[in-house]
């Protein structure tokens, strides 16, 4: 049984380690629909939270991931596409995705705006291809 355990848990911290990276292309509906759903998720932050705002305007870049949909019950996941953002211009797609093993039941969907604030923070992402 530990056995079992071990390599289930292996098979999930593999999975959720390899999370958020770089698309090479998008197609031009997808990306479309990426950039508008960035759009509106950026309209909703900056209308409900007026200190995002500033916030946006002075970040480096903005990593958008406008619906990141979760869901599980005893062992979950999570996904969704976003776009970065430099100067108010898309200069990349990316994907999230994530595992969760425990006591857990549901499903929801959220938006998930990160601001890099300093061009190392950027460089860093773009190097990396993802975390």
């Amino acid at each position: 049984m530990n056995e079992l355990r071990r390599g289930l848990l292996t098979i999930l911290v593999a999975i959720a380690t390899a999370l958020v990276g770089p698309h090479q292309q998008a197609d031009a509906a997808s990306a479309r629909q990426i950039n508008q759903q960035v759009d509106q998720a950026l309209h909703t932050l900056y209308a409900t939270q007026p200190h995002a705002r500033d916030l946006g305007r002075r970040a480096k870049a903005i990593l958008v991931f406008p619906k990141i949909l979760k869901a599980g019950f005893l062992v979950g996941g999570q996904g969704g596409e976003g776009a970065l953002r430099v100067g108010g211009r898309t200069v990349g797609y990316y994907n999230i995705a994530a595992a969760s093993f425990g006591l857990q039941a549901g499903a929801q969907s959220f938006s998930y705006v990160l601001f890099f604030m300093n061009d190392a923070a950027v460089k860093y992402l773009q190097d990396s291809h993802g975390w």
